[in-house]
């Protein structure tokens, strides 16, 4: 297992622990290559009732790492990965969520949040459009309050991500939360687990059978145009782009 993520189990549940913290578990080709891996694993081994995604460090995603971005192909094979995972995957958040962050969050069937966790879809400030995450996270999340944190970039706490859809609950104890959760799952059939995990997730992977091919390509155009060069130099420069006024 590669040491950027993590694995741990206890009484059948498996936490996958994001373990990039020198670049705030940013999805680098890398990270996403062993995340798969790991998920993958578990999909093979009937010991796993469930999967516990969460993270080293004060950050669970920083987003895309723009030093060694990961094909936006393999971005969406990841996240269709964990949607389609035949057991359930919960998100567990103690820190902040960046842009591709969000993704994961969204891919997952129940997440979960401590009220120290913050969010922001960041891709518009560096010239890039939330493309490829809107796969899992447009059929889950409430439109009219998306358009806005999609349109500005703007910081929101786990309050407001439970309002958008984007969390099951928030908390002080993101533990004490999830405990009931796996309690009840562990105490469910894997069998329905799987078929019951396929009614909630239909309508997502409508949108990837849909929307995949467009979304990755317009991801690509994208991160390869002048504006996002710009947007991105900045952002490692720790400086405003050309284009703030």
């Amino acid at each position: 297992m590669s040491t950027l993520v993590s694995r741990t189990r206890a009484r059948a549940v498996e936490t996958l622990s994001l373990d990039a913290t020198a670049t705030r578990n940013a999805l680098s080709a890398a990270l996403v290559d062993a995340l798969s891996g790991a998920l993958a694993y578990c999909a093979e081994d009937p010991g796993v009732r469930a999967v516990v995604l969460t993270h080293t460090g004060t950050t669970f995603c920083a987003g895309a790492d723009l030093r060694d971005p990961p094909h936006p192909e393999a971005l969406v094979g990841l996240l269709r990965q964990i949607v389609e995972l035949p057991i359930p995957v919960l998100a567990r958040v103690t820190g902040h969520v960046r842009a591709g962050g969000l993704g994961l969050l969204a891919a997952c069937d129940i997440t979960a949040a401590a009220t120290t966790a913050t969010f922001a879809f960041t891709e518009v400030r560096i010239g890039v459009a939330p493309a490829v995450i809107s796969l899992p996270v447009m059929p889950r999340a409430d439109p009219r309050a998306l358009a806005r944190y999609y349109l500005t970039g703007e910081r929101f706490g786990p309050a407001e991500a439970v309002r958008l859809g984007l969390l099951t609950a928030a908390a002080d104890d993101v533990d004490e939360v999830l405990a009931p959760v796996l309690d009840g799952l562990r105490r469910s059939s894997p069998q329905a687990l799987a078929e019951t995990k396929r009614l909630l997730t239909a309508r997502v992977l409508e949108t990837f059978d849909r929307e995949a091919a467009a979304l990755t390509a317009l991801s690509a155009r994208l991160f390869s145009s002048p504006e996002a060069r710009e947007g991105m130099t900045a952002f490692l420069e720790r400086r405003d782009a050309a284009w703030v006024v």
